[in-house]
């Protein structure tokens, strides 16, 4: 990003005029989420262990009726709470706590935005996301916690009529959220500051997004490559690179450096002491089982009165 564009974005910014952002995987890899269609980093191409008839099944939903074992595998390595928001996640906070974002468009369904601080008016997960979960039959909501906890015994099922239950991702072959479309019905004409960040612009209908907006929006493509028609409008800004790096850029330029760094700092810190607090709990766990023979997951000893193990205790620590 030339120092000239950059100064025509800052000062846009400063003068009032509210971002909007479209944001796509590429925001998440830093925080350690791989991206979907990325060559042999993306999630499809690790997905050989599944036994799937094509990749994308894995978010297919009449195959997920038939088979759901393949998402709920897939679903443990990217629930919400395993990965912490990156500096661009926080940048975003940042626009919003001082008023000067609009909306956040965004088709990654891990609920980073959320983790930073973002509030759920400011949001339009245009994909869903992990943030609820419903019955596919009757549509009951069940709670993340509830939904969490049946994960980790197998597959979730409703308590109303036994359907399996998901996530409120948008498989292929369901609809887009109402709330994608009544939100881009009112912010469609009044997007002032586009920003694009870590997507490839080819899903539709998000993809189709960034070009609806008004001729004189100031349009910034914040990724490693050039998508799309980004660069063909006079005010379009190319800034191409990581999206850590331009947040860290941009938050320099608006004298909010310090304001970013202590929110990714705080975020880090939070998620090293979840993490270090689970990794004490599973060496006391093991610790407990160690006075028992345990093999395949059941307890093996004939002489349970010479066993001394904290039985409660052991149940409450599994609780992590």
């Amino acid at each position: 990003m030339k120092d000239i564009d950059l100064d025509k974005l800052v000062k846009a910014i400063e003068k009032g005029k509210k971002v909007t952002f479209f944001n796509g995987a590429g925001i998440s890899t830093s925080a350690g989420i791989p991206d979907f269609r990325s060559p042999d980093t993306g999630l499809y191409s690790n997905l050989a262990k599944l036994n799937l008839p094509y990749a994308e099944a894995v978010f297919d939903i009449d195959y997920f009726k038939e088979d759901p074992k393949p998402f709920y595998t897939l679903a443990t390595e990217l629930m919400p709470g395993q990965f912490p928001p990156t500096k661009f996640h926080y940048l975003i906070k940042l626009f919003q706590d001082k008023n000067k974002l609009n909306r956040v468009y965004t088709q990654n369904i891990d609920t980073l935005e959320r983790l930073a601080g973002v509030e759920d008016e400011n949001i339009v997960e245009a994909h869903g996301s992990f943030a609820s979960n419903h019955c596919i039959e009757c549509k009951e909501e069940m709670s993340s916690n509830t939904f969490k906890d049946l994960m980790e015994k197998g597959i979730p099922n409703c308590e109303s009529c036994k359907g399996y239950v998901k996530p409120d991702i948008v498989f292929f072959g369901e609809g887009l959220p109402k709330k994608f479309f009544s939100s881009w019905d009112d912010d469609c004409d009044n997007v002032e500051i586009a920003i694009i960040a870590g997507t490839s612009l080819t899903v539709y209908p998000f993809a189709s997004l960034p070009s609806e907006v008004d001729k004189k929006c100031i349009r910034v493509l914040a990724n490693k490559e050039k998508v799309g028609d980004l660069g063909s409008r006079k005010d379009d800004i190319l800034a191409l690179g990581g999206c850590d790096e331009f947040a860290e850029k941009i938050a320099r330029s608006l004298g909010w450096e310090k304001e970013l760094d202590k929110l990714y700092d705080e975020g880090q810190n939070k998620y090293t002491t979840k993490k270090e607090s689970e990794q004490e709990k599973i060496e006391d766990i093991k610790f407990e089982l160690k006075k028992v023979d345990i093999k395949e997951s059941k307890f093996k000893n004939e002489d349970k009165d010479e066993v001394d193990i904290d039985v409660s205790n052991l149940i409450e620590k599994l609780k992590i």
